[in-house]
């Protein structure tokens, strides 16, 4: 096959399988998944071999995407909103997450005899909240003036855009012990908050660099050049976190939170404009994890699988109810914030596929897991969204 036709079945294909995913009120990313095993098992029932240098590209176009649906959520909050949050919003950045990856740990080692690294780096891959699913959820909310007397939705997005960046460091340091890198569990877990730190004066510096260059030029400066200058120096602060070990994602979204902070203007104007961006980095993210899994693999597994992940969002529920106990949510709100965090999709999508790509032997039982996952909560987190709203309705 050549580019062109896989760039026609896969955006085009993507596209009208999210569509009418929709019209059955199903979330658009689930028939792009499903769209993405299909075409999967038919271009290799077919024989038809993809282009040179296809799955080369497939990791980067991933990390873009990752890229695109963090900046999307540092451009949707400020300091003020991050304050207002208190520490509801520090402790869903991890405490849910730490729950159901522990959960999941455990499980995937005695049920699925996974080794402890790999089970590691599975449960956290797995116990990452979607943005795809929850950050547009909450937006939408957001701009109709829903949640907003106890600042529920700005807890929501906060904490959920961080527990991806957190998840994804666990599961980075469980990925290097898997790989047989030379150091101690105990070490590596020491380094974390070292690595977030790292991240988040990263991306501050070059946030503040671009934020000013912003306000001094905002008139000469285009908001589709914008959007690229902050794209392309995301990308690149991500190569530098790989470089440097340091937590460069959520560097990105500290980024996205410093040009609202001191270049409001460009923000809102980016902020639009990723919005179209993720158009297409959503249908090649979702599309592309469908196209990686085997199917028999993932019947393999079965209701293991099904039952390890049912477990997990158990753990990860009663993590997100002592999360916000400090604050003064009303119970209604409460269990929302639970409903909220149920999705998996986008960390899942980028990083369900990787355990294979690098030879552990996990790693086709993994990728299943992410599609298996993605498959059963992205829909289970929507309709819970939208049936939980109720809840915060006149507040």
């Amino acid at each position: 096959m050549s580019f062109e036709v896989v760039f026609f079945l896969l955006f085009f294909g993507g596209w009208a399988a999210g569509r009418l995913a929709q019209l059955v009120t199903l979330p658009p990313i689930l028939g792009m998944t499903l769209w993405g095993i299909g075409l999967g098992v038919l271009v290799e029932y077919l024989g038809y071999p993809w282009p040179g240098g296809f799955w080369d590209l497939v990791p980067f176009l991933k990390s873009l995407a990752l890229v695109v649906i963090l900046l999307r959520a540092g451009l949707g909050l400020s300091r003020k909103e991050l304050k207002r949050a208190g520490m509801a919003g520090v402790l869903m950045a991890f405490v849910p997450a730490v729950f159901e990856g522990a959960a999941l740990m455990v499980s995937l080692r005695w049920i699925l005899e996974f080794s402890w690294p790999a089970a590691g780096l599975t449960a956290f891959m797995l116990a990452a909240v979607s943005p795809a699913v929850v950050v547009p959820s909450m937006l939408e909310l957001q701009e109709k003036g829903i949640g907003k007397k106890n600042g529920v939705i700005t807890i929501i997005l906060a904490g959920a855009s961080a527990d991806d960046v957190f998840a994804i460091t666990i599961f980075t340091v469980f990925l290097g012990l898997a790989q047989g890198f030379d150091v101690s569990m105990a070490g590596a877990l020491a380094t974390i908050p070292l690595t977030l730190a790292g991240g988040i004066g990263l991306g501050g510096l070059v946030g503040w660099i671009i934020a000013r260059s912003f306000r001094r030029h905002h008139h000469r400066i285009r908001a589709t050049e914008k959007t690229l200058l902050v794209l392309a120096s995301s990308v690149f602060l991500v190569q530098v976190g790989t470089w440097t070990g340091l937590a460069a994602l959520l560097g990105v979204m500290t980024l996205g939170l410093m040009v609202v902070e001191f270049a409001n203007p460009a923000a809102l104007e980016m902020a639009s404009k990723l919005g179209k961006v993720w158009v297409f980095a959503q249908i090649f993210l979702f599309v592309a994890i469908g196209l990686a899994l085997e199917p028999a693999q993932a019947l393999v597994l079965g209701p293991k699988a099904l039952g390890i992940l049912a477990l997990g969002l158990v753990a990860r529920s009663v993590g997100v109810l002592l999360a916000t106990w400090p604050s003064s949510l009303t119970w209604g709100e409460r269990w929302f914030s639970v409903l909220a965090y149920l999705p998996k999709a986008t960390v899942q999508a980028a990083l369900g596929g990787i355990a294979l790509s690098v030879g552990i032997p996990e790693g086709k039982a993994i990728l299943s897991l992410a599609v298996v996952a993605i498959l059963m909560t992205a829909p289970l987190g929507l309709f819970g969204i939208r049936w939980g709203k109720r809840w915060l309705e006149g507040s």
